[in-house]
C-alpha cells in the first residue's frame, strides 16, 4: 500500500492531482498545472513537498571509513555543514544509487536517499557496514520541503533569520528556527535553480509549509519537479542512471575518486572508456520525444533516449540521451523514432537551461 506524506491532507486540500510515486501518494500538479508551476520556479518561487525522499544517519568511529568504502566519492577533506553528491555501486559497476551525504560532525553523517530506492539503499548499506558504526533509517520521522526559485529569500525572510540560513551551494546548517519550528536547511534542489531542502520533524511538516504558502510561495507538483530537473540537465534514478548505466558513462566522473577503493571500482577500470555518452537533444522537427526511443543518423542506430518532455521556460521539446560518442558533438544532427516516425533532433550540451545564462 502507497503511503502518505505528513502533508497529504494539505495537498488533497489544495486541489493536488495525487499519484502513486515511489511508494507514496503525492502530487503530480495542482490546479495551477505543470506549465504555470514550472515558470514560477523559474521566475518567483515554488514549494515541493519531497517527503517522500528517505534519510538515513550513519555515525561512530568508522563511519568515514565506511562511507569511502561503500560510496564513489571521496568524504577525508569534507567539513562538517558540507554537503556532498555520491554513488553508489554494485559490484559490476551499476548504480544502487545516486545520493547526497551531509557531514554533521566528525564521526556523524545524513545520508539522503532516492524514495524509490530507500529500503534498497538501507539493506544494501547495512549489509557493507563494518566495524565500529550505527546506522539509523529516519525517513518515517522526517519531512522536507524544497522551496526554490530567485524569490526564495524574500519568502524565507518573513520565516527565519537570514543570516542563519547556509550560504553556500552544496552547504547546510542545523536547529534553523522557520516558521517556529526547528529545522535542518540545506542550500540544496533539483530544479536548476536557486533554493534551499528544509528537513522537520514530520510533526512540523503542515506549520513550514503553510507559512511558505502563506509567504507566497506556490504549491507544485511532481510533473514541475521533473520538468525543471530535466531542464536543468539533473540526472534521475531509473532514467539517466540504473542498474544498468554505470556513473561514467552518465558523465558523473567528478562524484567518483578512483585513487581510493570502494565497491564497484574494480568494474569501472576494467570497463575502459565508454563507448557511449550522455548528451541533451533539441527538437528540429515537430513533435514531442520520451524515454526508451531510438536515435538514428540514416539507417543506423546511434542511441536512445532516457528522459524527454517539452520544457516550459525554454519553450522546446528536449530530451536527455545517450549517443555514440562521436555523434556526441553539438549540432549533430539526428531523428528519434517516435511511434513510427522520425522526429528531427540535434545534439546539444547539457544544461539546456542555466540560471546564471538565463
Amino acid at each position: 500500500m502507497d503511503k502518505k506524506t505528513p502533508l497529504y491532507d494539505r495537498h488533497v486540500a489544495l486541489g493536488g492531482t495525487i499519484v502513486p510515486f515511489g511508494g507514496f501518494l503525492l502530487p503530480v500538479q495542482y490546479k495551477t498545472g505543470v506549465l504555470m508551476e514550472h515558470n514560477t520556479v523559474r521566475e518567483h518561487v515554488g514549494i515541493f513537498d519531497v517527503s517522500h525522499m528517505g534519510e538515513a544517519l550513519l555515525s561512530g568511529p568508522d563511519a568515514l571509513a565506511n562511507l569511502n568504502a561503500i560510496l564513489t566519492n571521496s568524504f577525508d577533506s569534507m567539513k562538517t555543514g558540507a554537503c556532498r553528491y555520491t554513488i553508489m555501486l554494485y559490484p559490476d559497476g551499476g548504480c544502487v544509487d545516486d545520493l547526497i551525504v551531509y557531514r554533521r560532525g566528525e564521526d556523524s553523517f545524513l545520508l539522503v536517499l532516492n524514495a524509490s530506492n530507500t529500503d534498497k539503499d538501507v539493506a544494501w548499506i547495512r549489509e557493507h557496514l563494518t566495524g565500529d558504526v550505527t546506522f539509523e533509517n529516519i525517513s518515517d520521522k522526517v519531512a522536507q520541503i524544497a522551496v526554490q526559485g530567485p524569490e526564495t529569500k524574500a519568502v524565507m525572510a518573513g520565516l527565519a533569520d537570514l543570516e542563519a540560513l547556509p550560504r553556500k551551494y552544496y552547504s547546510f546548517k542545523e536547529h534553523v528556527t522557520v516558521a517556529g519550528c526547528d529545522c535542518l536547511v540545506s542550500r540544496t534542489g533539483y530544479t536548476g535553480e536557486f533554493g534551499y531542502e528544509i528537513y522537520t520533524a514530520k510533526e512540523n511538516a503542515e506549520t513550514v509549509w503553510n507559512a511558505l504558502l502563506e509567504k507566497g510561495a506556490m504549491p507544485c507538483g511532481l510533473g514541475a519537479r521533473d520538468t525543471l530537473r530535466l531542464e536543468a540537465g539533473m540526472p534521475l534514478y531509473g532514467h539517466e542512471i540504473s542498474e544498468t548505466i554505470d556513473p561514467v558513462t552518465a558523465g558523473l566522473g567528478f562524484a567518483i575518486k578512483m585513487d581510493k577503493p570502494f565497491i564497484g571500482r574494480e568494474a569501472l577500470l576494467a570497463k575502459g572508456e565508454p563507448t557511449m555518452t550522455r548528451v541533451g537533444l533539441r527538437v528540429t522537427g515537430r513533435g514531442i520525444i520520451r524515454e526508451h526511443q531510438d536515435i538514428y543518423q540514416g539507417d543506423v542506430k546511434v542511441g536512445n533516449t532516457t528522459s524527454g518532455t517539452f520544457c516550459p521556460f525554454l519553450k522546446v521539446a528536449c530530451a536527455m540521451a545517450y549517443v555514440e560518442k562521436d555523434k556526441a558533438v553539438p549540432g549533430t544532427p539526428v531523428e528519434v523514432e517516435v511511434r513510427g516516425r522520425r522526429v528531427a533532433c540535434e545534439v546539444t550540451a547539457l544544461p539546456f537551461y542555466n540560471r546564471a545564462k538565463a
